[in-house]
C-alpha cells in the first residue's frame, strides 16, 4: 500500500513539475514574442522617421524649383545637363542626355521640379509611399548614371565612392519600398483619431 501511494505521489509530483515547466516555457515564449514585436515596431518607426526626413529634403529640393523660375525656365536644368555631359555621365547615358533630355529640356525640368515636390509630400505625409519611393529610386539611379561616372580606368571601389550622394538616397527609397507605408502616416493618424472619437 505504501509503495503504491509513493508511486502515485511521485506521478502527481511529476505531472505538477511538467505543468509548471510548460507554464514557464509558455511564459518565456510569450515574453520573447512581445520583445520581438516591440523591436519590430521600433524598427518600423525608425524607418518611417528616416522616410519623413528624406521627404523633407525633397520638399526643400522641389520647392525652390517649383516656386522659382531659374531651374525650369531660366536654363538652370539645361546647365546641369551640360555639366553632366562635360565629364560626369556614364557613356551609355550620353546619347540619352544629348538626343532626348536636352531637346525636351523645359518639359523635363518641370517634370523634375514637380516630381521632387510630389515625392517629398508623399514621403512626409505617408501618402502613396511605395509609388513615391519607386519614382524616387528611378530618379536617383538616373542622376547617378548621368553625373557620377568616375572614368574608364577608375578602380572598382571608386564607382561607389563617386556615387554616394545618389546611391545612399537610392538605398533609402529601396528600404521605403519594403517597409510599412502606413507607419507615421496621415492615414494612420486619421484612423486613430476616428477610433478615439468613436470610443
Amino acid at each position: 500500500m505504501n509503495g503504491e501511494s509513493e508511486k502515485t505521489l511521485g506521478k502527481r509530483t511529476a505531472v505538477v513539475k511538467l505543468a509548471s515547466g510548460e507554464e514557464d516555457v509558455n511564459g518565456q515564449t510569450a515574453e520573447a514574442e512581445a520583445e520581438a514585436g516591440a523591436r519590430a515596431e521600433a524598427a518600423s518607426k525608425a524607418l518611417a522617421a528616416l522616410r519623413i526626413a528624406v521627404g523633407v529634403l525633397f520638399l526643400i529640393f522641389g520647392e525652390y524649383k517649383v516656386f522659382g523660375t531659374q531651374f525650369t525656365m531660366g536654363g538652370g536644368f539645361q546647365s546641369w545637363i551640360e555639366r553632366f555631359l562635360s565629364g560626369g555621365a556614364y557613356p551609355f547615358m550620353v546619347p540619352v542626355l544629348k538626343g532626348f533630355v536636352l531637346p525636351h529640356g523645359r518639359a523635363i525640368a518641370f517634370l523634375a521640379a514637380y516630381g521632387e515636390l510630389a515625392i517629398g509630400l508623399g514621403l512626409v505625409l505617408g501618402i502613396l509611399v511605395r509609388a513615391a519611393s519607386a519614382c524616387g529610386l528611378v530618379y536617383m539611379l538616373a542622376l547617378l548614371f548621368s553625373s557620377n561616372y568616375p572614368g574608364p580606368h577608375a578602380p572598382f571601389w571608386e564607382y561607389f565612392g563617386a556615387s554616394l550622394e545618389h546611391l545612399v538616397l537610392a538605398l533609402c527609397f529601396a528600404a521605403f519600398l519594403a517597409g510599412n507605408p502606413r507607419e507615421l502616416s496621415l492615414r494612420t493618424y486619421r484612423m486613430r483619431r476616428k477610433k478615439a472619437h468613436e470610443g
